[in-house]
């Protein structure tokens, strides 16, 4: 089959073995995949958790139909219609684990364009928002980093979730423009200082319940600042730098409640527990195409 390789000279597209569904595996024939930032850093050779290097397949997130499906495989069948997340997805066909996938609505016109922009969004910013963020209706909450694809995503669950006030980052004028698309009521740029007073004025000066952090680095303590006392900062990405100050003694003062999460770390049952959040949870939501995120354009695999 063919499929989009890491290799000796770079990444390209090359003939591989097609892969056969085991234990709670499913075989899922791709109809489309999706781009994220960290298959950017693979396609230069960068490692990614357990995934990259030289043979590697890249991609991380599709959509397509079960072609075959592992013994131990629940919930599953040939023929389905599935979104999902995990290695090798920039393939004809990749293998899942069963509890790594959703079903795509079948009452909702969903293309497997549209399906395969859901999954790593979804999983990441409602273990993000409402597992680990503990957001409450009424409650404040900043996005950093919120242009992303997850991070549109991360601003709609809040608003889901009852959010009293979303506020998003973002360095781009252009996007900074278009967040409140996707629900926020203040916008804000994380490279000027004044943003954190700009969130002190927006929260009656007590700062934010919740910071979903998708920057860290050299924001770090402008986070500490414009979080309440007793309130949560949740980091789950480093684009900023993964390195930098951090006063202590601010954090303490402010009694903040910080949280690192990453799926890298993560084992395939936290993984089906996530997965399983978000069905339980908001999946009516993503049937009624109330959570969605905006194509860019869609580009044929031989031009991958």
């Amino acid at each position: 089959m063919k499929a989009y390789v890491y290799g000796a000279n770079g990444a390209e597209i090359a003939d591989v073995a097609k892969p056969t569904a085991k234990g709670a595996q499913v075989l899922v024939r791709v109809r489309a995949c999706g781009l994220n930032r960290a298959d950017l850093g693979m396609t230069k050779g960068h490692v990614h958790g357990a995934a990259g290097g030289v043979g590697t397949v890249l991609g991380m997130e599709w959509a397509g139909e079960i072609a075959e499906v592992g013994p131990e495989a629940k919930g599953v069948a040939v023929g389905d219609r599935v979104m999902g997340s995990g290695a090798a997805a920039f393939a004809e066909y990749t293998l899942a684990d069963h509890g790594r996938l959703f079903h795509i609505p079948s009452n909702a016109n969903m293309s497997f364009e549209d399906a395969a922009t859901l999954p790593v969004a979804l999983a990441t910013m409602h273990n993000a928002v409402v597992t680990n963020g503990a957001l409450q209706a009424g409650q404040s909450v900043l996005i950093q980093g919120a242009s992303s694809g997850v991070g549109l995503m991360a601003m709609q669950i809040a608003k889901l979730k009852g959010a009293k006030t979303v506020i998003g980052s973002s360095t781009d004028a252009m996007r900074r423009g278009r967040l409140k698309e996707f629900g926020a009521d203040l916008a804000v740029d994380s490279s000027d200082p004044a943003w954190v007073d700009q969130v002190l004025k927006a929260t009656g000066g007590e700062g934010v319940d919740l910071i979903v952090d998708q920057v860290s680095g050299k924001v770090a303590n402008q986070n500490l600042a414009a979080t309440k006392v007793k309130g949560r900062i949740v980091n789950v990405g480093r684009l900023g730098g993964s390195h930098g100050d951090f006063n202590f003694d601010l954090h303490a003062a402010r009694r903040i409640n910080y949280i690192g999460v990453t799926f890298r770390t993560r084992s395939i049952e936290e993984i089906r527990d996530i997965f399983t959040a978000v069905r339980n949870d908001i999946w009516p939501a993503v049937e009624s195409r109330h959570l969605k995120l905006p194509i860019d354009k869609v580009l044929p695999f031989d031009d991958i």
